[in-house]
């Protein structure tokens, strides 16, 4: 399975399975394409991290799903809190926060995805030292893929410029990654991203 696959139309999407959370990332996708562009490459880093942590075909496969969906709840975010420059006001951010659970009440809607799936998408915005949304998970009670996703998912945010903020280069990002060990992420899985050597992780 190829990564890149999911940059294209809803018929080569593969990776979903024959859901209609496909219907839904074509949604995205015409909605906000830096949205879906990120849910790609945060995708195509988990599988590079999946190769590193040995999990099974079956589980890098969940993995890559639930990373590549991670952000579809923001389907339900306004468009100008998502291309919002600058600080979001607490109202926006109350708003902005409700993206993880739209995005697993979504997935969770179609019979037969698998509950990993759904808690990827549900807690990657959890902070192993428990001040993370929407739950405050803490450490090991955040799922295992979740906390994959939550590391990817910061890597590649840091890489892309956004409306608010520039890009930084692998090397910041990396140590920025370093600096939110045991606070932020998981510091083991981590320790392993940090150990990738930077061609492999520059898919920019």
């Amino acid at each position: 399975m190829n990564a890149i696959s999911l940059s294209r139309s809803k018929e080569n999407m593969p990776i979903l399975g024959a859901f209609e959370a496909a219907d839904w990332m074509c949604s995205l996708r015409k909605k906000h394409e830096e949205t879906y562009a990120h849910c790609v490459r945060v995708a195509m880093l988990a599988e590079k991290l999946a190769d590193q942590i040995e999990l099974s075909e079956k589980e890098k496969k969940s993995l890559m799903r639930g990373c590549f969906l991670h952000d579809i709840g923001k389907i339900m975010i306004p468009t100008e809190i998502l291309d919002h420059k600058g600080k979001l006001n607490d109202t926006q951010w109350k708003i902005m926060k409700l993206h993880p659970v739209l995005g697993s009440e979504i997935v969770g809607a179609h019979p037969g995805i698998e509950e990993e799936i759904v808690l990827t998408v549900l807690h990657h915005h959890e902070r192993w030292d428990g001040m993370g949304y929407p739950y405050n998970l803490r450490g090991e009670e955040i799922p295992f893929f979740s906390r994959v996703c939550a590391v990817v998912d910061a890597f590649d945010s840091m890489l892309s410029d956004r409306p608010y903020k520039k890009r930084k280069t692998i090397e910041d990002a990396k140590a920025e990654l370093k600096k939110g060990m045991a606070s932020q992420f998981d510091a083991s899985l981590v320790d392993i991203f940090l150990d990738m050597p930077n061609e492999v992780l520059d898919i920019y």
